[in-house]
């Protein structure tokens, strides 16, 4: 799968395997959890529910933290908010990761097959491809189910990552190098 990475990961050598992501509900347990995360892992930071200065302060917090452990920080915004902040990437719609900005990390969202042809075709370095299980947050929601995520995941021209309902457990049971989770990682 390496040749199928773009010049920034291949730059960077690996894509991490496991993914920490970041939310209002997992925010008290987030530095226990990152430094619970193998080395080299990654974190992708949301928190859209603080205000633009809180929302700082927290990233800044959790950097360091980050930063220790040999973690890659990937931030749920511009790409110019990205670079002030000193984040490794990106994470977002693959629209929203348009255009590309050299030097960073794109990680973009996918549903289905189409989705994940249009984050090639735009640029992402990899993409994370959901609802693989049922999840909290989009209770009741349509998943795709270990077969069908299998299917898309083989077919993408890029690096997938699992994210939906993901626990250790179900990682080992789907068989994908590449996951993430928010509940999940963070209990």
């Amino acid at each position: 799968m390496a040749a199928l990475y773009s010049a920034p990961v291949a730059r960077a050598k690996t894509l991490p395997g496991l993914w920490l992501i970041s939310d209002a509900r997992n925010d008290a347990r987030l530095e226990g959890a990152l430094a619970a995360l193998p080395r080299g892992s990654g974190l992708i930071y949301r928190h859209y529910h603080l205000a633009g200065p809180e929302r700082l302060a927290r990233f800044r917090a959790l950097r360091r933290i980050a930063r220790a452990r040999g973690h890659r920080i990937v931030l749920a915004d511009s790409a110019l908010t990205a670079r002030e902040w000193g984040a490794d990437g990106i994470y977002g719609s693959p629209r929203a990761l348009w255009p590309r900005r050299a030097g960073l990390l794109h990680l973009a969202t996918a549903h289905d097959l189409a989705e994940l042809a249009l984050a090639a075709r735009l640029g992402a370095d990899a993409a994370l491809l959901s609802p693989v299980f049922a999840t909290r947050s989009h209770p009741g929601g349509k998943v795709l189910g270990p077969v069908r995520f299998g299917l898309l995941a083989r077919q993408s021209p890029i690096p997938v990552i699992a994210l939906g309902g993901m626990t250790h457990r179900r990682a080992r049971a789907l068989g994908w190098p590449r996951w993430a989770a928010i509940d999940g990682l963070s209990r």
